[in-house]
């Protein structure tokens, strides 16, 4: 629903009668519009383009073939997907700097001889990649074709100079870059290096990967080796408890009297403090313990006793007491001694065999657990040294391919077209400047024809006539002619014609008996028969709507009396050929009969004259003289019609409309305009006169759509001819006095 209110706001119609309607002045517009494009198209000079083409490569083949970085130097990449390396050089093309450097070396100037700007420059130049390639095409337009040409090359050649220059420039930072880099990255390398050295030095590596393997080997062997020890030890540990048991000593006191058995200095003291102490024992049988004898054998058992602890001592190594007894031993329990004492030799040695193997296998154990972390230590100062190194040896190898590239001529664009001197001129595009005048005239005309429209401020059709007064519309009289001439418009002005009397078969003579018919029938309980035909302002037609009406009712046979009450500018004595030295306004002051005044024009037509001028013509029909004749007239005629002055110009009509039966307002479009109207309609409203309603005259049947004068020359056969003037015709009672 939306959308089809929408469509019916747009009138479509309504825009194209605007175009219609201002067609001389849009037309006007639009052929010199046209004109002058077609002028300029044919008086323009002709323009000679000269191109040249330049190929880039994406790197320096011929610099790649020598150096690496030669290639890196001249490569060409995009930013982004959205650009190309081609879009990059257009814009160098056609920097200020460039551009101001051909305009000096080629001394161009401008139409008035002063150097040529670079705005200028640039807009006759073009610079733009050839799509799918890599070539870039430069073209210059000039009205010379050799200087067009010479522009073109030598904005190449410049751009190729500066393209060599640019890239020596770039080896030139870079060698000075690289020069600047290599003794920092020398001392780096060394660096690195004393790092490593001095970690390995720290952890005592030398081969850390040999290490790790022979670790591994060397820890199961240990560990092997550990084991059968192990059971050694444990068998030797079971003998040596077998021999405490045969002996009842235990290893430690076993070997120490073996030692003391085997000891030759204990053996000698125990013999001789044996023999003493059996020397005593038979003396003591003979004499008493105070017998000097028994006491020197006595001194000499401390003496020997003291001795023998001292050679005992010194045999064991220790102060123990060790009784006579056990000094001597026999050879079985000697025997089975020493197996005791190789026993526990043996355990012992095998015991400190297993501690020792037991703790090489935990070095080894220990030295393989921190092995890894050593070799991540080792792999990352191994990674800084070799980093450093490839960092030295790229600089040094980069340096050397700096310096040649730097003393190389070669840039990353050559040339593959040389502009040359154009024959013909470009494409003048006059058909395409022809046709951009006539649209650009269309423009013109259509704006043209709205601006006119719009500061006309008149009513232009029927229905903006309906619209603003919304009154009912009794008749619509269409225009007498479509085409009117400036002297036959001036003569229609002056004096109106009569098509209902002159062609009584025509579309207008139907229009005005449609108007008397709707009249008839506006108030069918009530018989019409005064009324006061108006119109806003002057020029709408109000006097010939009047006389033609007049004509129309009369031709029914109804007696009709036809009033001039405009006694500012009266018309119908003109129209009908009639002197207009007596009239209403002698009849209204008594200065003439009306007899004398009234004429008869046709049968059942009488006309009144204005009759002359007076000074002030309100005084006259707004007075109760007026109002009696009105009166009276009403008697002696079926219908009266009286001609008044334009509302909003005089208040006369609005005098005299108070006297009759209702007020016919006559509308032309075209002629009045908004505001008039919009007063007209206030004037009355306020004054509460009844109007029977509008007859929009002078319709232009081409301008109203809408209208039904569409459908009537299908049913009307017009004539062709001219309509005759009225002729004068003598009135029957010109004889009255």
């Amino acid at each position: 629903m939306e959308t089809r209110e929408y469509t019916e706001d747009i009138d479509f119609k309504k825009y194209w009668l605007i175009l219609k309607r201002r067609w001389l002045p849009a037309t006007t517009v639009f052929v010199f519009t046209v004109t002058l494009a077609t002028a300029f198209a044919f008086l323009k000079k002709p323009t000679y383009e000269a191109e040249g083409r330049l190929l880039f490569k994406k790197q320096n083949t011929t610099s790649a073939l020598v150096t690496e970085a030669g290639a890196k130097i001249g490569q060409l990449e995009p930013l982004n997907v959205l650009n190309t390396p081609l879009d990059t050089e257009a814009e160098i093309v056609r920097s200020e700097p460039l551009i101001q450097e051909t305009i000096n070396s080629l001394k161009l100037k401008d139409q008035k001889g002063d150097p040529l700007k670079t705005i200028d420059f640039l807009k006759q130049l073009t610079v733009k990649g050839i799509k799918g390639t890599d070539v870039l095409q430069i073209s210059f337009k000039s009205k010379d074709p050799e200087e067009a040409a010479k522009i073109v090359n030598k904005v190449m050649s410049l751009y190729r100079e500066k393209n060599i220059l640019n890239n020596r420039a770039q080896a030139a930072a870079a060698r000075e870059f690289i020069t600047q880099q290599l003794p920092k990255t020398e001392a780096n390398v060394r660096q690195a290096e004393a790092a490593l050295r001095s970690f390995k030095e720290q952890n005592n590596i030398v081969a850390i990967e040999e290490e790790a393997s022979s670790a591994v080997k060397a820890i199961a062997e240990l560990d092997s080796k550990k084991a059968q020890t192990q059971a050694e030890l444990e068998d030797a540990t079971a003998r040596v408890a077998a021999f405490q048991n045969k002996i009842g000593l235990n290893s430690q006191r076993a070997m120490t009297l073996n030692s003391l058995s085997q000891s030759p200095a204990v053996q000698q003291v125990l013999i001789e403090l044996q023999k003493i102490e059996g020397e005593l024992t038979v003396e003591r049988t003979r004499f008493q313990d105070e017998n000097p004898k028994i006491i020197n054998l006595e001194s000499k058992q401390a003496a020997l006793k003291a001795l023998l602890q001292e050679r005992v001592t010194q045999v064991v190594g220790s102060n123990q007491q060790v009784s006579g007894e056990n000094l001597q031993i026999g050879e079985f329990e000697q025997k089975l001694t020493a197996e005791l004492v190789n026993a526990e030799v043996q355990r012992l040695g095998l015991a400190n065999q297993v501690g020792f193997l037991s703790r090489a296998q935990s070095a080894y154990k220990q030295r393989a657990n921190i092995l890894p972390r050593l070799q991540q230590g080792q792999r990352d100062f191994q990674r800084q040294v070799e980093a450093a190194q490839s960092t030295y040896q790229i600089l040094l190898k980069n340096l050397q391919e700096v310096q040649i590239a730097e003393n190389q001529n070669v840039g990353n664009a050559s040339l593959i077209a040389a502009a040359t001197v154009p024959e013909k001129p470009v494409g003048t595009r006059k058909v395409i400047i022809l046709a951009a005048a006539i649209v650009a005239g269309s423009l013109l005309y259509v704006i043209t024809a709205f601006l006119v429209d719009l500061k006309d401020p008149t009513i232009k059709t029927a229905k903006e006539v309906r619209e603003l007064f919304k009154y009912t519309v009794l008749g619509m009289i269409p225009s007498l002619k479509k085409k009117v001439t400036f002297r036959s418009k001036k003569l229609e002005g002056i004096v109106p014609q009569l098509p209902v009397r002159d062609n009584p078969h025509s579309v207008i003579s139907e229009a005005y008996r449609m108007l008397q018919a709707n009249l008839k029938f506006l108030t069918p309980d009530q018989e019409l028969k005064v009324i006061a035909v108006t119109s806003s302002v002057s020029k709408e037609g109000k006097s010939t709507v009047c006389a033609n009406l007049a004509i129309a009712m009369a031709q029914l046979g109804r007696r009709v009396l036809l009033i001039d009450a405009d006694l500012h500018h009266p018309m119908q004595h003109h129209i009908w050929d009639l002197t207009n030295a007596i009239g209403l306004s002698d009849v209204i002051v008594n200065q003439a009969e009306f007899e004398m005044a009234v004429r008869e024009v046709m049968d059942n037509l009488d006309v009144l004259p204005s009759g002359v001028i007076p000074p002030n013509p309100l005084a006259l029909v707004d007075s109760k003289r007026m109002a009696a004749l009105i009166e009276d007239f009403s008697k002696n005629y079926d219908f009266i019609i009286l001609d008044t002055p334009p509302i909003v110009l005089v208040a006369d009509a609005l005098a005299v409309g108070k006297m009759t039966d209702g007020i016919l307002l006559v509308v032309r479009p075209g002629v009045v305009d908004t505001v008039s109207a919009a007063a007209c309609k206030q004037f009355l409203v306020q004054s509460g006169h009844k109007v029977l309603g509008l007859v929009v005259n002078g319709v232009i049947v081409e301008n109203e759509p809408d209208s039904y004068f569409h459908h009537a020359k299908a049913y009307y056969k017009e004539d062709a001819t001219t309509p005759k003037m009225l002729t004068a015709k003598t009135p029957k009672n010109s004889d009255r006095s």
